[in-house]
């Protein structure tokens, strides 16, 4: 059965850095995307990055290109997401979930496994 972890979330100040990682168990190998979700309180789950874990595709949305990039550990089965220069407006619980085969989709109901989140507190 895979299985995503997520760790790294925390408090930082307005500018400030967060490293976030997804550790993926329980996956043979196969093609498919690993993507980052975020959901503040009273808001639907957002689409941050995605990415083709056999392969080359990544996807960001608007408000955090530039700002964050993922990166791919293969042999350690593990996603990072490096969030920098980070905003208020980036506070969320963060999640990292996982599709079948090579397309990035900004949909959540498009995954089918979940990781169960990391808290990610940006203050003014």
């Amino acid at each position: 059965q895979v299985k995503l972890v997520e760790s790294g979330g925390g408090w930082v100040q307005d500018g400030g850095s967060l490293r976030l990682s997804c550790v993926v168990s329980g996956r043979a190998w196969g093609r498919y995307v690993l993507s980052w979700f975020r959901q503040a309180p009273g808001t639907e789950r957002q689409f941050v990055a995605g990415i083709e874990w056999i392969g080359e595709s990544t996807d960001y949305r608007d408000s955090v290109k530039g700002r964050f990039t993922m990166a791919k550990d293969i042999t350690k089965n593990t996603l990072i997401l490096q969030m920098n220069r980070l905003k208020p407006e980036d506070t969320a619980v963060y999640y990292c979930a996982e599709r079948g085969g090579m397309s990035i989709s900004g949909s959540a109901t498009d995954y089918d496994i979940w990781g169960q989140g990391t808290q990610v507190t940006v203050s003014s």
